[in-house]
């Protein structure tokens, strides 16, 4: 096959989407929509019976973590109705709280969101309807979470009919969704709703892409799912601008510069197979993307993404590393002025006692961070000054597989101490991060560690933090309000980590290159 018998079709995975290879802290951001949708929109999967109770509006400045609104008119105003007590997936977290929260990252991308978050108390004697109608009319984003109440449904249809942009979950049948003004066609029991304009097609793609993002059940993608009908619908979303790469202007760049990458990858059963793989994915599914790069992980796909992405950058992307949430480091230690030496040593950790650094407990982020069995090596290499992360950790494949995986980054200290810069070139595209040292216990029993990162040609960025101990166990309840005030500093909430399965991690491939140093100021006390 000639490599001018390629057609933009045999390609189109790269000019539609943007992908990178991803080990357990280099992440693709949940920013990004899939180019096919296969869920419902509207999602009444549980019921939640609510009670309407008194209850006052909660906005974003009411957190600790916000940022102190500005004076002008902010142009894009949210308000989110949820079900009296009613429970969320994420570990039980009530809506409220959820929503209130996710007000509060809705400030990290920029200052002027505003969302008001609203529980379905709406009864003619209660004094905050007013209130509420009024945010409602300058309201275009209307999301609705476990709603069921007919006397909650029917005040919301009377006093939303304007607002362009309803989204709806969990909640009765009989609230509608728009976007940009249009009715979403929604498949429903009793056949299929069907109300079609001449931009039915893109509203319903949009609508599944929000669907798909909101059954992840996570706080990144709940975000996201509001982020996507701004920049649809209300004004471009910075994060969001790297969606779509030009797609001649791709193809042309990849046949000129990386011609016998691309057809190597092509030509090869497992390259190929990996491309195939990504395109059926969601980029917003994370999961699924990397266990296509862990399924098909091979020298030829390295070639073709460090050609296509990294050297000559075809997709024309620019991700910056996210510079909120700012995150405090760790200031002492054991009494002590935390120095950059004893925060190295932090990280380096139980290594020496035991074969690894840490294991980790949980994770905030929900591309990797829940991956099985991740062990942590931090070490002093055999260079002056020189410092080195190891993460391992298995990959379930796609026949259901376990392997393991082993990536090796550069670290760098920071200005401040316990602040790090990291970087790895992990299949082809180098990742760089930010690292903090939030706090780790006297007695190294556990640890917190917040950062965020980007892969620049990939057009990806990312926030999370891993919570850290020697065994992969959660920290002694004696430890839960320490924890709980370390996790506040991430602007975090506990309800947000994902658990990692530690139990079947059987011979990881552990080790240390020959001349690594260790400690050099503080160790670990006894494990026992």
């Amino acid at each position: 096959m000639s490599f001018s018998s390629l057609s933009p079709s045999s390609l189109h995975l790269l000019l539609n989407r943007n992908h990178s290879s991803a080990g357990p802290h280099l992440h693709r951001s949940s920013t990004a929509p899939p180019p096919s949708l296969r869920h419902k929109f509207t999602l009444p999967k549980r019921t939640v019976s609510s009670a309407l109770q008194t209850s006052n509006g909660v906005s974003s400045s009411s957190d600790s973590c916000s940022t102190e609104p500005h004076n002008v008119v902010n142009h894009v105003r949210i308000v989110a109705v949820v079900g009296e007590g009613a429970l969320s997936p994420l570990k039980s977290a009530s809506w409220l709280d959820v929503m209130s929260h996710t007000a509060e990252r809705l400030k990290w991308i920029d200052d002027e969101y505003e969302m008001l978050v609203y529980t379905d108390n709406i009864t003619k004697s209660d004094p905050n309807v007013q209130n509420l109608q009024k945010v409602l009319s300058t309201a275009n984003i209307l999301l609705i979470v476990s709603v069921t109440k007919p006397e909650s449904v029917e005040w919301i249809q009377r006093y939303s009919q304007n607002i362009p942009n309803i989204v709806c979950f969990d909640s009765s049948p009989a609230l509608v969704n728009k976007l940009g003004g249009s009715l979403v066609p929604v498949e429903k029991q009793s056949g299929i709703f069907t109300k079609f304009n001449k931009k039915t097609k893109e509203t319903k793609e949009l609508a599944q892409t929000i669907s798909e993002a909101w059954v992840r059940h996570n706080s990144d993608d709940i975000r996201f799912c509001l982020l996507i009908i701004v920049n649809a619908y209300i004004k471009p979303v910075p994060v969001l601008k790297n969606l779509r790469a030009q797609g001649f202007s791709t193809l042309n760049c990849m046949v000129k510069n990386c011609g016998r990458q691309v057809l190597n990858c092509l030509l090869d059963p497992n390259c190929r197979k990996a491309l195939q793989c990504l395109n059926q994915c969601s980029p917003v599914d994370q999961v699924c993307n990397y266990q296509c790069i862990a399924s098909y992980e091979s020298p030829i796909l390295e070639e073709f993404s460090l050609c296509v992405l990294q050297k000559h950058n075809c997709l024309d992307l620019d991700a910056k590393i996210p510079e909120k949430p700012y995150v405090p480091p760790m200031v002492n230690f054991r009494g002590e002025m935390l120095s950059h030496e004893m925060a190295e040593d932090l990280f380096v950790g139980w290594l020496g006692d035991l074969d690894w650094s840490w294991r980790v407990v949980a994770g905030q982020n929900p591309a990797y961070d829940q991956f099985p069995c991740q062990y942590q090596l931090f070490y002093r290499g055999k260079a002056r000054g020189s410092f080195w992360y190891e993460p391992v950790f298995q990959v379930k494949t796609l026949d259901g597989k376990l392997v393991w995986r082993r990536r090796k980054y550069r670290v760098k200290r920071g200005k401040v101490a316990g602040t790090f810069h990291f970087s790895v070139l992990d299949n082809g595209v180098v990742s760089n991060e930010y690292w903090t040292i939030v706090d780790v216990s006297e007695d190294f029993s556990w640890g917190l560690f917040h950062y965020t990162g980007a892969a620049r040609v990939a057009g990806q960025s990312y926030t999370g933090a891993v919570l850290v101990s020697p065994n992969g166990e959660y920290p002694n309840e004696k430890e839960k309000e320490r924890l709980v005030s370390a996790l506040d500093r991430c602007c975090i909430k506990e309800w947000e980590l994902f658990d990692v399965d530690n139990c079947s991690c059987e011979d990881p491939p552990l080790g240390l290159p020959e001349g690594s140093r260790l400690h050099t100021t503080v160790k670990p006390y006894d494990c026992k």
